[in-house]
């Protein structure tokens, strides 16, 4: 009996809460939307993680920009929306824009939102809100899901400080040079990498960055959530050819070890004992794990030993 009265009292709450929110929802929609710029935080993957506000400005919105108008009609349809939409993309960003500028010329309320997340976050809106602003229209950010920040705050990294990079060069050689520019950033690091360059990505960061902890995070909020965590060194030896196989990952990375005032002649010394029983690069990585200092710091002291571990 006591059981079935809980079930009930909990049925009653949470019928409460859906009763609440369709009255704040029903509430800001009958609000007249002010003329301007909004952009708006879509979901990266779960539709339910829409907010309140942004449902009642998409709903109000003159007009809606949609960097994929095909994939932004779904989350629309899906909560019956049914405004005026114009695509908004980095191969039509120059045309479209003064017509979009033209348009809040004329008093109208245009909402911007990106395939996922939120918008300018490696998408062409960047350059749309600075001539918004320059022609003195009011800009008006409606936050909410991120990729970036869901990663980082489900990484189990520190996240005082942290610097997000975007998507590294697909280039190797460039690649490398942008991390070399990063390796010294007194914080945590987000990326975001496409499946196919996953692999060779994290194989340069774990060379470039050295043995530094990581995630690795894929088709957040969905269904098949998954965080990988592990060295960079290690996820880059485990990334297994299924784990490429389609979608964008976001790649969190540690800020740099703290060597602790480790000497040179203190890596030097260890090091020579590595390499009478492993290979150099088994040596590097040992070494550096052990003392807690960057690889790319043994890496560069191991070249002076390198006849003996040839």
């Amino acid at each position: 009996m006591q059981d079935h009265r809980h079930k009930e009292q909990t049925k009653a709450h949470h019928h409460s809460t859906v009763v609440r929110a369709s009255e704040v929802l029903a509430d800001l929609i009958e609000r007249p939307l002010s003329p301007g710029l909004y952009l708006v935080a879509t979901p990266i993957g779960n539709l339910g993680d829409i907010s309140l506000r942004a449902l009642s400005v998409l709903a109000r919105a003159d007009l809606i920009a949609a960097e994929d108008t095909r994939h932004s009609k779904k989350l629309l349809s899906h909560y019956g929306i049914a405004g005026e939409l114009t695509p908004y993309h980095e191969h039509n960003a120059a045309k479209e824009r003064p017509r979009l500028l033209g348009r809040l010329r004329a008093g109208a309320s245009v909402a911007l939102i990106s395939d996922a997340g939120t918008p300018l976050i490696s998408d062409p809106g960047y350059k749309l809100v600075r001539e918004a602003l320059d022609h003195g229209f009011t800009v008006t950010s409606i936050p909410g899901p991120s990729a970036a920040i869901a990663a980082l705050t489900s990484a189990g990294l520190p996240t005082d400080t942290f610097l997000f990079a975007g998507f590294l060069p697909p280039k190797s050689g460039a690649r490398r040079t942008r991390l070399e520019e990063l390796k010294s950033v007194p914080g945590t690091l987000v990326f975001f990498e496409t499946a196919p360059r996953l692999g060779k990505s994290l194989a340069e960061m774990a060379e470039v960055l050295g043995a530094r902890e990581a995630a690795i995070a894929r088709e957040l909020t969905k269904l098949h959530e998954t965080v990988t965590r592990g060295t960079l060194d290690r996820l880059a030896g485990e990334l297994s050819l299924s784990d490429q196989s389609k979608g964008e990952f976001v790649v969190v990375v540690a800020p740099p070890i703290e060597d602790g005032g480790v000497s040179d002649e203190k890596i030097v010394e260890q090091l020579n004992k590595a390499l009478n029983v492993e290979s150099f690069r088994d040596a590097v990585r040992s070494v550096s794990e052990v003392l807690q200092v960057p690889r790319n710091r043994v890496y560069e002291l191991g070249l002076s030993l390198k006849p003996k571990a040839d």
